[in-house]
């Protein structure tokens, strides 16, 4: 192979002379997301939920929208307290449809409280956070461009198989997988990126 086609591509030089993918590179909010969040290990229940809740309400949406009212989200769903969230009641459910700092969907508001309760059950069978992470892979993708980045994997799909046996909605494999390169268990970060291997877990 020679050097131009082994080249990472797909990154964009900031302003700093560091490296990130495009997606990175388009707000000052996303950039900040990427160079401090986005591929971090989050192991705790609280982190999980919160971030599993927030990649079912960014489907069909983009994730600068979701981020743009992650502090709100944050606000209406009691920072995301599993045992909170899943006391939630039909008031609650009308509270969070009348936030218009929200994603106003009623579906969703009704699966992440049930996605809550769920949480809080799965604490007498280790946990949501042990759960998520006991479907860590033996290797990461290394993707080199945008197209390389894979959206789904064997794990994602179990993921998403047994979170559904256990009570959880709006989780498929895209979405599993989605959390999956947020919160460190991959590493989707693009070769060449300043932010690769940021999460400690991978070589």
């Amino acid at each position: 192979m020679s050097t131009s086609e082994s080249a990472p591509t797909d990154l964009v030089i900031g302003d700093d002379g560091l490296a990130r993918p495009p997606w990175a590179a388009s707000s000052d909010l996303l950039r900040a997301y990427y160079d401090s969040e986005w591929g971090m290990p989050v192991t705790d229940e609280r982190g999980v939920f919160e971030r599993l809740s927030l990649e079912a309400f960014q489907s069909g949406l983009s994730w600068s929208t979701i981020l743009a009212k992650r502090p709100r989200f944050r606000e209406a769903f009691a920072a995301f307290d599993p045992d909170t969230v899943a006391a939630f009641g039909p008031a609650d459910h009308e509270r969070l449809m009348n936030d218009a700092g929200i994603v106003r969907n009623r579906a969703k508001i009704a699966v992440t409280i049930g996605n809550a309760q769920a949480t809080v059950r799965l604490r007498e069978d280790g946990g949501l956070a042990d759960l998520v992470w006991s479907f860590r892979p033996e290797t990461t993708p290394a993707p080199r461009s945008m197209a390389e980045v894979p959206t789904q994997s064997p794990e994602s799909v179990a993921m998403a198989k047994a979170l559904k046996k256990r009570g959880f909605s709006f989780v498929g494999p895209t979405t599993a997988y989605a959390l999956m390169s947020a919160i460190g268990l991959v590493d989707l970060h693009l070769v060449g990126s300043h932010r690769r291997g940021c999460s400690g877990l991978w070589d």
